[in-house]
């Protein structure tokens, strides 16, 4: 039986109440929140698509920087990280 409580083993998603879109007229998508909307630069909204429930988030770190490149995973791990405290995803 696999551990669930272990960090890094919980399958990343959006909060409830959050969502990304694409808005006619601003460059990039945003990420509509209980609080409002935040706009998003490509990379954190392609990294926001793959937090779908179904990755882990060092699944997500993979996926994104791949096995060699400590350098944007060190990256994409401290934004699935801000995300995480700002209350964006839930399970990282």
């Amino acid at each position: 039986m696999q551990d669930q409580s272990a960090p890094g083993r919980h399958k990343a998603r959006l909060a409830r109440g959050h969502r990304l879109e694409k808005r006619p007229g601003w460059s990039g998508d945003v990420l509509i929140c209980p609080a409002g909307m935040v706009q998003l630069n490509s990379s954190a909204a392609a990294i926001l698509e793959l937090c779908d429930g179904t990755r882990t988030c060092e699944e997500i770190v993979i996926h994104v920087a791949g096995a060699a490149n400590e350098v944007l995973a060190g990256d994409v791990r401290a934004f699935l990280s801000a995300a995480g405290r700002r209350g964006w995803i839930v399970g990282s």
